[in-house]
């Protein structure tokens, strides 16, 4: 009952909206569209297609709000150096017209004029707007594909930079670290061969500090290791890798993970490691109290997902175009094709979400 009255209300609004809306908007881009051979359309249709976007947009949020229906967009990136002035707008309207989705766009306009006035004006076919509304501004396969190589292509070119800049990273530790504290020791132990009959007291001080040279060593080489990939996590799973990780933390971590087997090792890797990424930011940036942790797999339409959620009552504020930390975690999702999502108002608190296709392993002799 209640759905029914809101389709009396919405109905007849949504109908005047597109019958006004789409009409003016229809008029306006033919009129661009028309003065592009004359040098007038350059300028007209740019602020007009981008109003047309924004409108489009909007209809997309009603469907989801009022239907049930998510619209993706399906529009194409513009570059970010795009010139200002005269020059700048022919190449803001280049990028339009080369975009399919601006021809569709104008193709849903008349039919929303006609077929969506009317069936917005009765309450039954408020359902069949949605859907036709889907069917003109949802993305074509082809759009869905050229996007999916699009970001296929940006990601594997980050993970080659990734893993230059990780194995420079491993070379500068080696050679700072343990190399330099090996060499030390192999200088100390030429030195106890020669003072060891003539001075065995000396002999024994440089002994003890070629121990502890050692020890220190292997701390760091141990250290490195876990930055590469963790034991825990080799050997044990992301279950028990992200709760040691969550116990080395100086604020409080509630951990809940259920997970129903192990993900494949590069999976789980860029997961521990973009899990390590947020604890720390919360903990150092956010001043957080206190975090919560939560790890389990999920089943989607679009198949099985690795879901992590981080959340923090700390000061938020977190911007995913600030620094280096969070554009590094979406590098690493992204070359599983996973998504990042934030939510951290001034104040607190941040969500942290990232979601990684994947799907569980198969047990061992099964």
């Amino acid at each position: 009952m209640r759905r029914a009255l809101l389709s009396v209300v919405r109905g007849p609004v949504l109908a005047v909206g597109s019958l006004v809306c789409s009409t003016v908007l229809f008029l306006l881009s033919l009129v661009g569209l028309v003065l592009i051979p004359l040098g007038m359309g350059v300028f007209l249709t740019p602020p007009v297609q981008r109003a047309l976007r924004g409108y489009a947009n909007g209809r997309r949020r009603l469907a989801l709000r009022w239907g049930g229906v998510p619209i993706a967009e399906p529009y194409r990136r513009w570059p970010r150096d795009l010139r200002n002035g005269p020059v700048g707008q022919v190449e803001r309207c280049v990028l339009l017209l080369r975009d399919p989705a601006t021809w569709r766009d104008l193709l849903w306009l008349p039919v929303d004029v006609v077929g969506g006035f009317v069936t917005a004006l009765l309450p039954p076919l408020l359902p069949v707007n949605f859907q036709l509304t889907r069917a003109l501004l949802a993305p074509t396969r082809e759009a869905l594909l050229a996007e999916r190589v699009e970001r296929l292509y940006a990601s594997r070119h980050d993970a080659v930079d990734s893993s230059a800049s990780e194995l420079r990273r491993i070379e500068r530790d080696l050679h700072d670290g343990a190399q330099a504290r090996l060499v030390a020791m192999g200088m100390s132990l030429g030195t106890i061969e020669a003072l060891v009959e003539k001075d065995p007291a000396r002999a024994k001080e440089l002994i003890a500090q070629a121990r502890r040279n050692s020890a220190e060593a292997l701390t760091e080489l141990r250290d490195l290791v876990r930055g590469i990939h963790p034991p825990v996590l080799a050997e044990r799973g992301l279950p028990d890798a992200v709760r040691a990780l969550a116990l080395r933390m100086p604020v409080p971590v509630e951990v809940d993970v259920e997970l129903s087997g192990r993900y494949p090792e590069p999976v789980e890797s860029a997961a521990y490691f973009a899990v390590c990424e947020v604890l720390t930011n919360a903990a150092k940036h956010a001043r957080a109290r206190t975090v919560w942790l939560d790890v389990r797999g999920a089943r989607t339409d679009e198949g099985d997902m690795l879901r992590i959620a981080v959340t923090d009552d700390g000061r938020g504020g977190a911007d995913l175009t600030a620094g280096s930390g969070m554009a590094g975690i979406e590098r690493r999702l992204g070359q599983f094709d996973g998504i990042l999502a934030v939510s951290s108002p001034p104040g607190g608190p941040t969500l942290v979400t990232m979601e990684i296709p994947a799907s569980v392993l198969p047990a061992p002799g099964t």
